[in-house]
């Protein structure tokens, strides 16, 4: 395991820092690209959102071809198109091209979170998973850590050689994506046999190990991957993973306008503040994952984070500016805390195959659905109201109702798993 884990990890943990900031730069590039293309907050919350509108439609669909096709070659073709798409979004000119270059963002990128955590899942045994899935999330948070700042330090090459300092940060950010993805084709192997860097016994105790773990029989029974939406297990989980997205979607795209309208200052110290929450994200997240690990349990690793993330939302509304910002700092890592756990517990359920396969897109997909309304409706409120507070009190409320959910959901999951289990036992 500590070869797969030095082999595999780093490497996916780069795609997915790239691909998270090539989603998520859109919240810096506002702070200059709203007042270029006349976008007031509702028209860039729109412009956020449809990234998230084709994602969702394409998700299911790119990950049954990840099982039939591979992981490498499939995971290889998302990060080209997207790379293309993203250097493109340097060269709009108008809000209906912001629209439509975000939809092509979303059908491009389609697939790659849950085709990662699907590929982690058949390399990592049950007692692993929640850390490696952490160490992956934690690309993402990172993403924010180094990408934030570096993302308003391009907005300081404004106006070199006539070009926009948020069009460098789309040219530059962009270019990354379409390297790696030749790379993966190179580097990434499509499953455990073809990992020639372990000896032949360590692949065959690898596979044995997971095939063991998986409910083959139980899957048997339903090999069509559109059973899963007859599984209310799935939705149980989609839901509560949507509840918790309020906070890593609605928080990360608008955290950098957050920040600017309680305290005002300049771009680049506002996105070194918007770093600051996902460094203490990568902490909660490494050492939740580690003690859930560790002690087995899963239910409240999972529930009492969100709770706590919810509450120390609403209770920033209503404090001064730096106290404000301390609990805006801690409700972030709450909330990223609960993501290795949920997704441990995810594989954990759905064992392998294309219906493990099209469940986690489909969770992943759901959730998406906070992505693609979110974005619009705060962004309303900003504008009607004048302020983020109203927004605040709705994801907060989302948070702690996940973390309710979470609790429950979790138990639920573990008690029909081990049924499921004694059955194919027997």
């Amino acid at each position: 395991m500590g070869k797969v884990t030095k082999r595999l990890l780093p490497f996916l943990m780069l795609l997915y820092l790239i691909a998270y900031l090539d989603r998520s730069n859109i919240s810096v590039a506002a702070l200059q690209m709203n007042a270029d293309l006349g976008l007031s907050a509702k028209m860039y919350g729109l412009g956020a959102g449809l990234f998230y509108v084709t994602y969702i439609l394409f998700e299911i669909p790119s990950n049954v071809i990840l099982v039939k096709v591979g992981a490498r070659r499939w995971i290889a073709r998302i990060m080209v198109t997207w790379g293309l798409v993203a250097v493109g979004m340097a060269f709009i000119k108008t809000p209906d091209q912001l629209y439509g270059m975000r939809l092509l963002l979303g059908t491009a990128e389609a697939g790659f979170t849950p085709g990662i955590i699907y590929y982690l899942s058949q390399w990592f045994p049950s007692d692993n998973r929640a850390k490696a899935m952490s160490y992956f999330y934690i690309a993402a948070a990172l993403a924010s850590v180094i990408g934030l700042p570096l993302s308003g330090a391009l907005l300081e090459l404004h106006g070199v050689f006539g070009f926009a300092g948020w069009r460098w940060l789309y040219l530059i950010e962009g270019i990354p994506a379409l390297i790696l993805g030749f790379v993966v084709l190179k580097y990434l192997p499509d499953n455990i046999q073809g990992a020639k860097w372990l000896l032949p016994e360590q692949r065959k105790w690898l596979s044995k190990v997971i095939i063991d773990e998986s409910k083959i029989s139980h899957e048997k029974k339903e090999d069509k991957w559109y059973s899963i939406f007859s599984n209310k297990y799935v939705w149980l989980l989609s839901f509560f993973w949507l509840l918790q997205a309020f906070g890593t979607i609605g928080i990360t795209l608008f955290l950098p306008q957050i920040l600017k309208n309680i305290s005002g200052g300049t771009d680049f110290i506002i996105s070194l503040l918007s770093a600051l929450p996902f460094l203490f994200a990568c902490i909660f997240m490494y050492f939740n994952s580690k003690s859930s690990d560790a002690s087995k349990e899963r239910r409240l690793h999972l529930g009492i984070p969100l709770l706590a993330s919810g509450f120390l939302l609403i209770m920033s509304i209503y404090t001064g500016i730096t106290t404000t910002y301390v609990l805006l700092v801690a409700s972030v890592a709450m909330n990223w805390a609960v993501t290795p756990v949920f997704w441990a517990i995810t594989t954990e359920y759905l064992s392998s195959g294309s219906i493990a396969a099209g469940s986690i897109a489909m969770i992943n997909a759901i959730a998406n659905i906070a992505g693609a309304t979110l974005p619009y409706l705060m962004g309303y409120i900003r504008d009607v109201t004048g302020n983020y507070d109203y927004a605040l009190w709705m994801v907060g409320i989302a948070l702690v109702a996940g973390g309710i959910l979470g609790i429950s959901v979790a138990q639920r999951v573990k008690v029909n798993r081990l049924v499921v289990v004694q059955e194919t036992i027997k």
